[in-house]
């Protein structure tokens, strides 16, 4: 654990689990702290992953899972064919900007759910071959998704910026508080 998450208050189910998801993505974010913008797309690792790849790419799904929650349609919604699109900046998208819609994404992803009657309504899973066929799910499965999707690309991140500079985690914590490192 690098940083610590509050208890929730009692019985705050959804608060509990949004500031897990916040405390991911905070991991996300503080990997391209200090980094310029080429650093950030660069690829010092063997994967193809760069650290504003994956901001873009968690931004994405997580704005993916929150249409499919809301039933309503994706504006970012990827196909086949702009898969790869979606791990690259492009065109004028820059760390800054992705960030400030990966922002504007969290923000109404947690307004959603607190506006939600409860955890256990569902929605369907869209139709692909890893989901069962007419599948559903909660939204409490929907935030414990997210939590792990975002836990596992937030390890890309770490070993990607270590890679770039030697700073791990428990450095960039202490740079975001002003500690430097």
């Amino acid at each position: 654990m690098v940083t610590h998450v509050p208890a929730e208050a009692h019985g705050d189910e959804r608060g509990a689990l949004l500031s897990f998801v916040e405390e991911q993505r905070g991991g996300i974010r503080r990997a391209v702290l200090g980094l310029t913008e080429e650093q950030a797309a660069s690829r010092p690792t063997a994967s193809e992953l760069s650290l504003s790849g994956l901001i873009k790419h968690v931004a994405e799904v997580e704005l993916q899972w929150l249409r499919l929650a809301q039933q309503r349609p994706n504006e970012k919604q990827r196909t086949r064919d702009t898969w790869a699109e979606g791990f690259r900046l492009a065109g004028d998208e820059t760390v800054p900007g992705m960030l400030e819609f990966w922002a504007s994404v969290a923000k109404e992803t947690e307004e959603f759910i607190r506006s939600v009657p409860s955890l256990d309504d569902t929605f369907p899973l869209p139709p692909a071959p890893w989901f069962p066929k007419d599948g559903r799910v909660s939204m409490r499965w929907m935030l414990l998704h997210l939590i792990r999707e975002t836990a596992r690309h937030a390890g890309h991140a770490d070993i990607i910026r270590e890679s770039l500079d030697g700073k791990g985690a428990f450095d960039l914590v202490a740079l975001e508080q002003g500690g430097g490192v």
